[in-house]
């Protein structure tokens, strides 16, 4: 910032070298692009992931659909966690036997997985199913495809404005290099004469 800053006022210094103001102007272009490019790719990468969530919503509620199933038996095997960003006692499910109808009115039976609260015969519980009549997960909802938007959106600018720093770093690194170089070159024409009378140091 104090780079881009002084642009202005180092335009006239008669110590300011090419590589200076250059680095300047870099500065002060990349602080503009991430105060105005990141925040408009992350508008547009969130607002295009809404708009494809907002479909894959509608087709999901579209074929899938919601029936009741009701508990035959307990199923062998232990109990499992589904989500494991969920606390156990919530993300625990019991594997049972249970008959639920599917869409075209017939009757199915497998074993699926409930809550432990509704894992014992005769308990009922929601699930939802495909046009086949199969088991499938719960369809994705707005809020949760608005906030899988905005995540996105969020990443995105931020990504973008990390790439922009990065690559105003990685050109001061190479203009350093080359700052260096000059420098050395220079230093090794003026070296052996250093100090010397007559030779105009």
């Amino acid at each position: 910032m104090r780079a881009a800053a002084g642009v202005w006022r180092w335009r006239g210094n008669p110590l300011c070298r090419t590589t200076d103001l250059v680095e300047a102007w870099v500065a002060f272009a990349t602080v503009l692009l991430i105060v105005f490019a990141a925040p408009a790719a992350g508008w547009l990468c969130g607002t295009l992931t809404h708009a494809a969530l907002r479909e894959s919503v509608r087709v999901q509620h579209e074929q899938r659909h919601r029936t009741t199933a009701l508990v035959v038996r307990a199923a062998p095997g232990p109990a499992v966690i589904a989500d494991p960003e969920v606390s156990s006692e919530r993300a625990a499910h019991t594997r049972v036997v249970a008959n639920w109808k599917a869409p075209d009115g017939s009757r199915r039976t497998g074993t699926v997985s409930t809550s432990p609260r509704a894992a014992q015969p005769g308990d009922r519980f929601p699930v939802w199913t495909d046009e086949q009549g199969e088991v499938v997960g719960r369809p994705m909802d707005g809020v949760t495809a608005s906030t899988h938007a905005t995540l996105a959106g969020i990443g995105a600018a931020a990504a973008t404005a990390a790439f922009l720093e990065g690559g105003r770093r990685l050109f001061v690194w190479r203009l350093v290099l080359r700052r260096y170089t000059r420098l050395d070159r220079a230093w090794a024409e003026a070296g052996p004469d250093w100090g010397r009378t007559g030779t105009g140091s």
